[in-house]
């Protein structure tokens, strides 16, 4: 009997404060109703719903914040040429129920730099409902070829869109695994040298390491791993002193420094074995029947 009065005592000294804590007015409704809603959000994710619901919810939310003045009212948009007016404001993710109140710039800036063509871009708002957005669009620098399909690079590699315009047809064309990385680079070297870049019809990368040119001609030249402006220098001079790149020629190698090596086209390696066959003939001496 003891013991259950001390469980009492116990008892009404700890739960006391619960009995005498006064809840303000209401507290029991919104109480019912964060029970309600965290119930049916539990059944939504539990159903799979979760998505639909948050993107109402939003809605509501952007509704409520364009009734309260914040409604997008003019947007600016600066930079774009290759992506439309369009194209732009689907990614940063703007639409006609967007508030500016809950628009996330950093958020929409780095959705405008995951298309491929933005290199960079500015996201401003200008309360109560303006809307500054500016790209600076990479640009169309080279066709890459790798496992057969072209696509269209910028300077930095990047792959902007398959090729698939003929605005991009007059681009060099560079082949190979790690040539959109080196292109750049290459081209540019190349520019030192309009006899070779004019006649240019693809470079093509070998093993990641060195270059061979594909000449319109049909000539490939097999330039070395190292010192690749001095093997085009030679280029140049037997082109000079010899007309070489407009000889019935298939290749020329210039991996070694020392020495060039050149192959010549079938054809003309058949006329050449004939000629040599005819001079070894003994001629016949006048007057022999």
């Amino acid at each position: 009997m003891l013991g259950r009065t001390r469980l009492h005592r116990l008892a009404k000294r700890w739960s006391g404060p619960l009995f005498e804590l006064k809840l303000p007015r209401g507290a029991g409704i919104a109480a019912a109703i964060l029970f309600v809603l965290a119930a049916t959000a539990f059944g939504a994710v539990r159903g799979g719903h979760g998505p639909a619901i948050v993107a109402e919810l939003v809605d509501v939310r952007d509704a409520t914040a364009n009734a309260l003045g914040f409604r997008i009212s003019s947007i600016a948009l600066g930079g774009g040429k290759h992506i439309t007016r369009e194209e732009i404001l689907t990614t940063a993710g703007v639409t006609g129920r967007t508030s500016l109140l809950f628009l996330d710039a950093a958020e929409a800036r780095q959705k405008l730099k995951t298309n491929p063509w933005i290199a960079e871009a500015t996201v401003l708002k200008l309360y109560p409902g303006r809307l500054h957005i500016a790209v600076t669009e990479r640009e169309a620098f080279a066709l890459w070829q790798k496992d057969g399909k072209v696509r269209v690079i910028s300077e930095d590699g990047t792959v902007v869109e398959p090729y698939v315009s003929r605005r991009f047809a007059g681009l060099p064309l560079v082949v190979g695994s790690g040539a959109e990385l080196k292109a750049k680079g290459f081209l540019a070297l190349l520019e030192q040298f309009p006899l070779v870049r004019d006649q240019l019809r693809a470079a093509v990368l070998v093993a990641d390491r060195r270059w061979n040119l594909k000449l319109k001609n049909g000539i490939d030249v097999r330039l070395p791993e190292a010192d690749i402006e001095r093997a085009l220098e030679m280029l140049v001079q037997l082109d000079r002193d010899k007309k070489l790149l407009s000889r019935d020629i298939a290749a020329i190698d210039l991996r070694l420094a020392d020495r060039v090596t050149v192959r010549l086209s079938d054809e003309a390696a058949a006329a050449r074995a004939e000629a040599l066959k005819d001079s070894k003939k003994p001629k016949r001496k006048g007057g022999d029947a």
